[in-house]
């Protein structure tokens, strides 16, 4: 009689087989581990030092269309509900230093905030200053099942701003398209305002 994910081999044939498996993975552990502490378990190189060199693709650049449109729309202008700033800070830059964390890990920045909510259905202008002189960011949504909704420059030392208006509740994240690693955030959609409270 065949039960659930039981082994039907006689004791005889399980007990050969499992003689002829040679034990070697526990060898393995320290191997690893050795080659983990000598590359420092790094998997991408530091980032480069300022971007403004390189040429921006403008077809990497969207706004939501029709589908994503759906969940969140966005126009460059009219009227909002709220509003949320939104900048781009400096953690360690070639100028500034620290000098060992830019030669480990190359410049770091961050979005602060990193995390804010707004309300479904409410338009909220996001307004977005890129605060570096010689560094492009970007701005790229993400839906919570992870759908890039949309992807936009933030250039040096300039205010970009769109009206979003969420059509879907939940926790969207938000990353630089150019320095996904160290720049990203989250924006909680909450229930739409309950007016007068």
């Amino acid at each position: 009689m065949v039960r659930g994910c039981q082994n039907h081999q006689e004791p005889e044939q399980r007990s050969k087989e499992n003689k002829l498996k040679p034990m070697k993975q526990p060898a393995l552990i320290p191997i690893v581990l050795m080659l983990t502490a000598l590359t420092g378990c790094r998997t991408t190189g530091p980032e480069k030092m300022g971007n403004l060199h390189q040429e921006l693709d403008s077809a990497s650049f969207y706004l939501p269309n029709a589908e994503p449109s759906r969940v969140v729309s966005v126009a460059t202008n009219g009227v909002a509900a709220a509003q949320v700033l939104v900048q781009t800070q400096r953690v360690a830059v070639k100028e500034g230093g620290p000098k060992e964390t830019v030669e480990k890990f190359g410049e770091v920045y961050a979005f602060s905030p990193n995390f804010f909510a707004v309300h479904r259905d409410e338009p909220t202008r996001i307004r977005f200053w890129n605060l570096q002189p010689d560094d492009n960011h970007g701005f790229m949504l993400l839906s919570p099942s992870s759908q890039v909704l949309m992807n936009s420059p933030l250039p040096p030392l300039q205010e970009t701003a769109w009206v979003f208006t969420f059509h879907q509740e939940g926790l969207f994240r938000f990353a630089c398209s150019m320095h996904p690693n160290a720049m990203f955030g989250q924006i909680l959609v909450l229930p739409p305002a309950t007016p007068g409270k």
